[in-house]
């Protein structure tokens, strides 16, 4: 079955917490701290196999979890990294972040791997805290916590030329002709409801991919008939090859070209500025040099006729994408800095504030914010050194000021994640 989109669910692993411990030897008087630091939790990454051709064994959302980091141990031991997940998907798999449809990396090489949740930093022990105003610190840090996303993959296919036009004008036909590749022919719409590859030999020792790509119709960009769900195929396509139909079909070739540029226009990513080739298709049936000329009237450009049962024009056809593919560069379909083809923007991003205040009910208050949650996380307070750390960061940010503005009275209840404590003026 072909498979090419698929969620994810991506967890990284927790870093592992620091330790507390002092040095406890005999013969060692005043052995001082010695509570070593977490170790790091396993991150998760994608990697591009050859070996792997659709996202089947992604067609249920799946979670891929990575272990959390050993904690530190006594006598300064370091807790041991975790193992990083590495995920095996096809080659030309491209990634985004569910949550503001956000590009993460484009798998487009065989081997190539990217980092799609990254592991929590192990939290440092005791031993990291010691300093010349505090020689036995009852301080250390939990690990800071791992990454959870959930990721859209979608596989477009690695093809040098992509065939396009309205259901059964021949495309099918065409790569078998040209190619070993065997899709389903039939003289119904839609007989091709995936995409089929093959590997195209010209005489002179060239070769390239073709892929035969499902009818499209009017509206396709908008997800009618199989648009939406194989036009991304035709993305990485440097050639384009359009096929109208010049047979008995009853179809108006003129229109049909003209639609099918429309919907590629559309689509955007630039496949309007794609080098393609017309070829006139069917060209053994009744008709079919009348209805060339009258198609020959209206657009203003090369036209190869082509027919697979007498074998007309197809290796003249196949000689001009060859010849196109060597002077045409690869069309990126995304950058790190914008979804859009050929687009950069920069921005100056906003310094984000530290944490916010909600009145959830009366005498009952929640701070929240990502960073002062984070900071919350990684902070042991299971000793009173550790309490009064977090104490003073909220001070320091004048949580008590904010709460005061408020309306907070004595007593009242402030939460901080799943920390409570009372508000005192």
């Amino acid at each position: 079955m072909f498979i090419d989109r698929a969620v994810i669910e991506v967890r990284s692993g927790k870093g592992g917490d620091g330790a507390i411990a002092f040095l406890r030897e005999k013969f060692v008087p005043k052995g001082g701290p010695a509570g070593g630091n977490g170790g790091r939790g396993a991150s998760i990454f994608l990697r591009a196999n050859s070996h792997i051709n659709t996202l089947f064994n992604f067609r249920h959302s799946k979670a891929f979890i990575g272990d959390d980091g050993e904690k530190g141990g006594i006598k300064n031991q370091f807790g041991k990294y975790a193992t990083d997940v590495i995920v095996d998907v096809p080659v030309g798999t491209v990634v985004f972040e569910e949550e503001g449809h956000k590009f993460l990396g484009d798998l487009n090489e065989d081997g190539k791997i990217i980092r799609v949740a990254k592991g929590g930093r192990g939290g440092r022990g005791n031993s990291a805290f010691k300093s010349s105003t505090n020689r036995a610190p009852k301080i250390a840090e939990n690990g800071e916590p791992g990454e959870r996303k959930r990721l859209i993959l979608e596989l477009k296919l690695l093809a040098d030329v992509g065939l396009v036009g309205f259901p059964s004008v021949g495309k099918s036909t065409l790569l078998s002709v040209v190619s070993s590749a065997r899709p389903e022919i039939a003289d119904y719409p839609f007989t091709t409801i995936i995409p089929n590859l093959g590997v195209v030999s010209v005489k002179d020792g060239r070769s390239f991919v073709m892929a035969d790509l499902p009818g499209l119709i009017e509206g396709a960009h908008q997800g009618k008939g199989l648009g939406l769900q194989f036009l991304r195929h035709i993305e990485r396509c440097r050639v384009i090859i359009h096929m109208v139909d010049m047979g008995n079909s009853g179809r108006d070739p003129v229109n049909d070209y003209k639609v099918i540029n429309n919907e590629l226009k559309t689509y955007g990513f630039g496949l309007d500025k794609r080098p393609y080739i017309i070829l006139a298709s069917k060209m053994d049936e009744e008709g079919a040099e009348e209805r060339l000329k009258e198609f020959k009237k209206h657009i203003k450009e090369q036209i190869i006729p082509i027919s697979a049962l007498t074998e007309e024009g197809i290796e003249e056809a196949m000689f001009k994408c060859a010849d196109l593919l060597e002077k045409t560069p690869l069309f990126p379909l995304y950058s790190e800095d914008s979804e859009e083809l050929d687009t950069k923007v920069y921005e100056l991003p906003e310094e984000e504030k530290p944490f916010s205040i909600e009145k959830v009910k009366a005498h009952e208050y929640h701070i929240i914010g990502d960073q002062i949650v984070k900071f919350y996380r990684m902070t042991n307070i299971s000793t009173d050194e550790g309490m009064m750390v977090l104490m003073t960061r909220l001070r320091k940010l004048r949580v008590d000021d904010e709460l005061e503005k408020m309306g907070a009275e004595d007593g009242d209840i402030v939460w901080l994640d799943d920390f409570s404590f009372e508000y005192v003026r």
